[in-house]
């Protein structure tokens, strides 16, 4: 059954945190920025057009959800409630830091139907965390997912590669670090500076400089196989590119790109090809056609850097799992361990 999530972007507008590379404004008696009437209206129109036989669930994205009030945080989630004991959602999932859970939250959350939760982890790196004011260590992490995994609540992870202090080698050490701890899903953000964040100072200051788009690839294409043999879902991979994210000015600079994901897949197949070809440097490729746009490349690099002996053409006998290469049966774990 397909999944449809309904976002609800719950700003935090009384977070007493300072991470670099958020731009969340600070407004003095005002905790965040949806109504109630906005909440029960926003689920109304997506019910009007997400097909009946689906699974849906509202998530709450956009801030840190369990740290908003108690008795606001009720009062949203008394509104999804409803309709999950209707029958038309299905359940709830929410994005928050780490420390901000515990067992007390988490019983109540199980109350009203919570079904998932996102940590925006960022990063498992104890200096990397430190220079990006997240506030807290790393063991955090470990105790919050823990905590999740225990109440029967599904855990996913964000990770933000590009942080201040990081490197390709940190951000490789903490993608191992989250496969150690099993989320059921993760979410990989190449870091982007964004107007009006501590991070736009810092890179005019000079004191960080963000990654170019290759360096971001490069350095997502190994985490992304790690992820993928490690059977981890990769619900997404750079940041959507909603109305908010091109406004001019948003983005002052960075690796951000509408296709990031197609371009790390791509990447991830050229490597593995350009090793591969035969003694007369004839690359010939099978594959099913839903796997032919991953293997030529986004916008088709791949085809032209692979140069007019690459060859590639459909065969639907083969499994998305599996390809065939002059023809030897190659398998998508060979693949992945080629760029890990």
């Amino acid at each position: 059954m397909k999944h449809y999530n309904i976002p609800v972007f719950i700003s935090h507008f009384g977070c007493p945190n300072s991470c670099v590379f958020c731009n969340q404004k600070k407004i003095t008696g005002i905790e965040t920025d949806v109504t109630i009437d906005e909440l029960e209206d926003i689920i109304e129109d997506y019910l009007k057009t997400l097909p009946k036989e689906s699974r849906k669930e509202v998530a709450f994205f956009g801030g840190t959800f369990t740290g908003i009030s108690i008795n606001l945080q009720r009062d949203y989630l008394s509104v999804v409630k409803r309709y999950i004991d209707e029958g038309k959602i299905d359940g709830i999932r929410m994005s928050t830091r780490p420390d901000y859970i515990s067992h007390e939250i988490l019983l109540m959350l199980k109350e009203y139907g919570v079904t998932t939760i996102e940590l925006g982890v960022q990063s498992l790196d104890t200096k990397v965390l430190e220079l990006s004011g997240r506030g807290y260590r790393p063991e955090k992490v470990y105790e919050a997912s823990s905590m999740i995994k225990e109440a029967g609540i599904a855990l996913g992870i964000q990770l933000m590669p590009g942080l201040p202090g990081s490197t390709d080698e940190k951000d490789f050490i903490s993608a191992k670090k989250v496969v150690g701890i099993g989320p059921d899903m993760v979410r990989i953000y190449p870091t982007l500076v964004i107007n009006g964040t501590q991070m736009e100072k810092m890179y005019y200051e000079g004191s960080f400089v963000p990654m170019t788009l290759k360096e971001a690839v490069d350095r997502v294409v190994p985490i992304y196989a790690l992820f993928e043999k490690a059977g981890i879902n990769i619900i997404r991979v750079g940041l959507q590119p909603s109305e908010d994210i091109r406004e001019d000015g948003v983005i002052v600079d960075g690796p951000f790109h509408p296709s990031f994901r197609e371009l790390v897949e791509g990447e991830i197949y050229f490597r593995f090809l350009s090793q591969k070809r035969d003694e007369n440097g004839k690359l010939y490729v099978k594959a099913n056609e839903k796997n032919i746009s991953k293997i030529v490349g986004n916008r088709g690099i791949n085809k032209k850097n692979l140069g007019n002996n690459f060859k590639i053409s459909i065969d639907n006998n083969l499994s998305l799992k599996e390809i065939s290469i002059n023809g030897n049966l190659i398998t998508r774990e060979e693949i992945l361990n080629g760029v890990i």
